[in-house]
């Protein structure tokens, strides 16, 4: 396992931190889990620019990276329902689009196809992390809860048009050609 794919990991293994973080009810939790998460997702950013250096991309990374970036940012963005402000519609919409391309990631694998992460979806990660990182510093107090909301907005707008991205390389996917 490549040095990349370890900080992925490690993306993974700091999901239950920031759910229990934000679920603990103790003096500045929500800017503890808030913190965690952002360090967390900056790993994200680490992988994937040492795998690119040192040319070290693997099948297993390009497969994990979205799915440690998915379960971290989907995890974060659902414990802010809780903290009141991120609105469960948008948290909801998010999570349907990020379980079809997940689907069409898994019809892919069945055609011996890696679909890895498009430049879109790169955009709608960074979206989402921005956003729930907005979400949990309005939990936190430290500005308004309405800057999560369009914060958040922005970011559903970005998962929906990246998932139409997918859309459209599905078809070829489906026939198990490259997208």
């Amino acid at each position: 396992m490549t040095l990349p794919d370890q900080l992925t990991v490690l993306r993974v293994a700091a999901v239950p931190v920031v759910i229990l973080l934000y679920a603990w009810d103790f003096p500045n939790h929500s800017y503890w889990a808030t913190a965690v998460f952002v360090v967390a997702m900056a790993t994200d950013q680490l992988d994937g620019w040492l795998a690119r250096r040192s040319g070290t991309s693997s099948p297993l990374g390009k497969l994990l990276d979205p799915v440690a970036d998915k379960v971290l940012v989907l995890a974060a963005l659902v414990m802010l329902i809780g903290e009141g402000v991120a609105p469960a519609w948008m948290v909801a919409l998010i999570v349907v689009r990020e379980i079809l391309v997940s689907g069409l990631r898994l019809a892919a694998i069945e055609r011996r196809v890696v679909l890895g992460a498009r430049e879109l979806g790169r955009v709608k990660t960074w979206a989402q992390a921005v956003a729930a990182a907005v979400a949990g510093f309005a939990a936190a107090g430290a500005w308004s809860d309405n800057v999560a909301w369009w914060t958040l907005l922005l970011a559903l707008v970005a998962t929906w048009v990246s998932g139409l991205d997918y859309a459209r390389v599905a078809p070829r996917v489906l026939r198990g050609e490259r997208a």
